[in-house]
């Protein structure tokens, strides 16, 4: 193990050369005229948001962070992080902007209401406080149409205390169907448009997540935020997460036994199985039970039985060296073979993100 500070024999290293490589690569490609907004909510996708953003920042990678809550702010700022910061959620309570606003956090405002909170929070703090707008251009999440933000423009552009720095949207499917992001970015360029009639000057416009930036030049406008790609989670990017842990206990099951709970694998020969100290208790989910494939020895080895909350089993028969103590990875590369996110996230039913978000707390990060 890489790290005396834990004992159970179970981690996620976090490369930071594969992070810095990502990053540079993003902004040969978006150029120098637009600013990259690196996402780091959900503990920077289970990465580790501090260390991260913090190398991040003191590599100068990144103008700035989008993070999804005060609280994901918070502990940025309690860092040491002073880059700009953008609130990609939206806030309730009232308390929710007096924090932000106390923090020097960008927030998103999404309605007339937001707006007139805002303006209040700011007021009363005596401190001017800087948020971004959100337009609705088809995700259907959070997000005003156009009407409604030229109202919200108005209104915000009326207090002294409020700094309006940016407009910006959320591409729903930029990586699945262009003309369905086409529409998106003709509404984002129109109401945009219509907003500079009124003289806005200095807003940071921003539609491009990690799939937009990279397939829609037109998408990039003043700023990108990338996450996906910063963690090499998709093609053409190096992954930056390794899971990795050991073999605890390695047994010879005879022909017809059964493993695990649910009796959902009967051993159809001799086999020697092997233990590892992960389960969904940590985020490797049940749904790989049966079905996804570990590194031991540079090769694959299948899971076998269903994934419990502490451990799993995975057949080590044909591996003549496996013993206890053996080095096993679950993401990552090890010998001429890969177990990558993206493969599991297809096993699993759902998408890279989830895989790395999921991993829990109590699977220590390793920066290297």
């Amino acid at each position: 193990m890489p790290n005396k500070n834990f004992l159970r024999p179970t981690w996620a290293e976090i490369k930071l050369p594969a992070l810095r490589s990502n990053l540079l690569k993003i902004q040969d490609i978006i150029g120098p005229r637009a600013k990259l907004m690196f996402v780091v909510k959900a503990d920077a996708y289970g990465h580790g948001a501090v260390k991260a953003a913090g190398f991040a920042e003191r590599e100068k990678l990144a103008w700035g962070f989008g993070v999804s809550s005060v609280e994901e702010g918070a502990v940025l700022r309690g860092a040491g992080i002073v880059s700009p910061i953008l609130i990609l959620g939206g806030l309730y309570p009232f308390n929710s902007f007096v924090e932000a606003i106390n923090l020097d956090l960008m927030v998103t405002i999404s309605s007339l209401d937001a707006a007139r909170q805002v303006i209040e929070a700011s007021r009363s703090l005596g401190k001017k406080a800087a948020c971004h707008i959100k337009l609705e251009t088809g995700m259907g999440r959070i997000g005003a149409r156009k009407p409604s933000v030229i109202k919200i423009f108005e209104e915000l552009s009326g207090s002294r205390n409020v700094v309006i720095g940016g407009l910006y949207t959320h591409l729903a499917c930029a990586d699945s169907d262009p003309e369905f992001t086409a529409k998106q970015l003709g509404y984002f360029a129109e109401t945009a448009g219509e907003l500079a009639k009124y003289g806005v000057n200095g807003v940071i416009r921003h539609a491009a997540n990690s799939a937009g930036l990279v397939a829609y030049p037109g998408s990039r406008w003043e700023m990108v935020r990338a996450g996906l790609a910063a963690y090499g989670l998709m093609e053409g990017f190096e992954p930056v997460l390794s899971w990795k842990t050991k073999i605890i206990f390695i047994k010879t099951v005879r022909e017809g036994a059964y493993v695990s709970y649910g009796k959902s694998f009967k051993a159809p020969r001799p086999m020697k199985v092997a233990t590892i100290p992960v389960g969904y208790g940590d985020g490797y989910v049940r749904r790989l039970s049966n079905k996804a494939s570990v590194l031991v020895a540079g090769r694959k080895c299948p899971v076998i039985g269903n994934v419990t909350m502490d451990m799993t089993m995975i057949d080590v028969t044909d591996i003549g060296d496996a013993g206890v103590g053996s080095d096993v990875v679950l993401i990552g590369r090890q010998g001429g073979d890969e177990v990558g996110a993206r493969e599991l996230a297809e096993l699993a039913g759902t998408i890279p993100y989830e895989v790395v978000t999921l991993i829990t707390s109590r699977v220590p990060r390793i920066h290297i």
